[in-house]
């Protein structure tokens, strides 16, 4: 039997010194770290947690996220990881859809949870450092550090992971220990991943790819976590070198604000060996410069959804820099397919539906078995991302279902012209949608984020445009703005197309 929570309790006990989560100046032996989960565990018993019970978790990166997730787990409850940046009627959703009897929460999201939770009969407890608050640090210290009962089963769930919710209202996707742990297992095989790595953790951790692809493989590997609280190029950098970190993830925009830091070409970096990237595509532009800028670094890209794990495809090493705009072939331990609108296999270069299915596929969307019946097939997930095949397996992402433009009945792949826009001296980032035409049903809009002190006509973009992509798809409207983009990194386009469909 393999559960979360024994997982690491086990590295408590044949690797109890190693050094298991590194926070600010806070540095926790795995040993350490399975007592305070421990003690943690039995303050939230003696608060009501039990086996079965739904708890939100909502803080930013941190030691007490940590422990807090473990202490739960190893209770049997199940983990509702929830945004830190949700507004209170976006969490009194989720908490009401889930269950959830209580929430854990930063104390700077005091506010918000204490807004949220006005005639509510969720409980709140602060992870640290509030007085108006139960404190979970202050309610364990005195308790027992003794492994807990065996409580818990492979079989049992263990977390609900709200979608990104990119076109519209996010559903749970339920995953049990058995699912969590094989997703950790299939990125550890594919990379490469080793025992003692040192891992960063930068991305949001209540989000399913740092927390069940690297906190959790990371731990069955005994790994060393180091957490930082947010992203800033520099101080990412500088923790690089440090910390002697061996591998990293991180969102395509984390790695293109790193490729422009001075700092880049200043720190030692040659620990660094292994560089994930996934959450949203990275224009090949990009993977070539940290070709040039880090030679030694191997890279892949991990596309996925949350609800295989997150799993999916991935590809690395000298196959990704010789194909930078591809996605891969299927993961370790996960099949893939290409099929077309009657479920048949795509002949190679056609453009397809990519489905998936293994041991990560989710047990189904929390209450919702009509969405859970609407997404799987045959023990398949239809993931909604369109794809072709090649005839070596190779797998290429080319749009979302939704994101697909058709105009004058031509079909237009909006990342495709990101990937040409993102490449203009003056583009910072950019999202390409279809906009209501009276004619031709839809037209290309680019939406752009410039860089400092430049400027960008929709004259100059277009004549940008024409000897790299054919005219159809080149944007016929621009608007010059921020990018919506949830934790994750993915552009909310939806946001977009509500907000420019009339223009």
């Amino acid at each position: 039997m393999a559960t979360i929570g024994k997982i690491l309790e086990r590295n408590a006990n044949r690797a109890p010194e190693r050094e298991a989560l590194v926070y600010g100046e806070t540095r926790y032996t795995y040993r350490t770290l399975d007592n305070t989960v421990n003690q943690t565990a039995r303050a939230l018993a003696k608060r009501g947690v039990s086996h079965g019970d739904r708890v939100a978790l909502m803080s930013p990166n941190s030691d007490l996220f940590v422990l807090a997730y473990y202490a739960l787990l190893k209770l049997g409850a199940i983990v509702v990881p929830t945004n830190v940046r949700l507004a209170p009627p976006e969490i009194g959703y989720q908490l009401d859809d889930s269950g959830a009897r209580m929430i854990l929460f930063d104390p700077a999201l005091a506010h918000v949870v204490e807004t949220t939770l006005k005639g509510s009969p969720v409980e709140g407890i602060v992870l640290s450092h509030l007085d108006t608050w139960p404190n979970l640090q202050q309610l364990a210290q005195h308790e027992s550090r003794e492994p807990l009962p065996e409580m818990v089963q492979e079989h049992d769930d263990a977390q609900i992971l709200y979608t990104s919710g990119t076109t519209g209202r996010p559903k749970g996707v339920l995953m049990d220990h058995h699912r969590v742990i094989w997703t950790g297992l299939n990125v550890v095989s594919g990379v490469g991943l080793r025992e003692g790595e040192r891992l960063l953790h930068v991305a949001p951790l209540y989000h399913s790819a740092e927390l069940d692809l690297f906190l959790m493989g990371g731990t069955y590997l005994a790994a060393t976590h180091v957490i930082l609280r947010e992203f800033h190029p520099t101080t990412v950098l500088k923790t690089l070198a440090q910390e002697r970190i061996t591998a990293f993830f991180g969102v395509p925009t984390m790695y293109q604000f790193m490729l422009r830091d001075p700092s880049l070409d200043q720190l030692d970096l040659s620990a660094w060996e292994i560089g994930m990237f996934g959450a949203a595509p990275m224009p090949p532009s990009t993977v070539v410069q940290i070709g040039e800028k880090l030679p030694r670094l191997v890279l892949y890209n991990l596309a996925g959804l949350t609800e295989m794990g997150p799993g999916g495809v991935f590809l690395g090493g000298e196959e990704l820099r010789r194909n930078p705009g591809a996605a891969g072939r299927a993961i370790i331990n996960t099949e893939a397919r290409v099929v077309d609108s009657q479920y048949h296999d795509v002949k190679s270069g056609v453009v397809g539906e990519l489905w998936l299915r293994g041991e990560t596929l989710m047990k189904g969307y929390w209450n919702k078995p009509e969405a859970t019946e609407a997404t799987m097939h045959d023990g398949w997930l239809m993931t909604g991302d369109l794809a072709t095949i090649d005839d070596q397996g190779l797998i290429t992402l080319v749009d979302r279902k939704k994101d697909m433009i058709i105009t004058g009945g031509m079909n237009v792949y909006s990342v495709e012209v990101e990937n040409v826009l993102i490449t203009h001296p003056a583009v910072l980032d950019c999202a390409v949608i279809g906009v209501p035409h009276p004619d031709y049903g839809e037209t290309v809009m680019a939406v752009v984020a410039l860089k400092p002190e430049t400027t960008l006509s929709l004259d100059e973009l277009r004549e940008y445009c024409h000897q790299r992509i054919a005219d159809y798809k080149i944007p016929r409207k621009l608007a010059i703005g921020d990018i919506p983009r949830n934790a994750s990194g993915k552009v909310l386009k939806y946001q977009l197309r509500q907000q420019y469909s009339k223009s």
